[in-house]
C-alpha cells in the first residue's frame, strides 16, 4: 500500500511569508514635544498624511506618513517629550 499524497506546498494552510503584514516604523526627526494626535489606531492613511504634529522651538513640526497604509500603533501621548530618532508610530501596509 503507498503512502498518501501530501498536499502542494501553501494548500490549506496560512502561507505567513506571502499573507504577512509589512510593518514601518515612523520616527522622530527632531526632539521636542507631541502637541497634537491627528490619527488613531485602525485609521487608513495615505502616503504624506499628517500623524501627528510636534512642537519644538515654538514651531508646528507634522508627522507624515511615508506610505500608504493603516496605523498599527501610536507609541507617543500628547504632550509627551520625544527625541530625534525615537519611534512615534508604527504603519502596516
Amino acid at each position: 500500500v503507498a503512502p498518501p499524497e501530501a498536499p502542494p506546498i501553501g494548500h490549506g494552510r496560512f502561507d505567513t511569508e506571502r499573507h504577512a503584514m509589512a510593518t514601518r516604523e515612523v520616527r522622530s526627526e527632531i526632539t521636542g514635544s507631541v502637541w497634537k494626535i491627528v490619527k488613531q489606531v485602525g485609521d487608513a492613511v495615505g502616503e504624506e498624511d499628517a500623524l501627528m504634529i510636534l512642537e519644538s522651538m515654538k514651531m508646528e513640526i507634522p508627522v507624515l506618513a511615508e506610505a500608504t497604509g493603516k496605523v498599527a500603533e501610536i507609541r507617543v501621548k500628547e504632550g509627551e517629550p520625544v527625541a530625534e530618532g525615537q519611534v512615534l508610530a508604527v504603519l502596516e501596509s
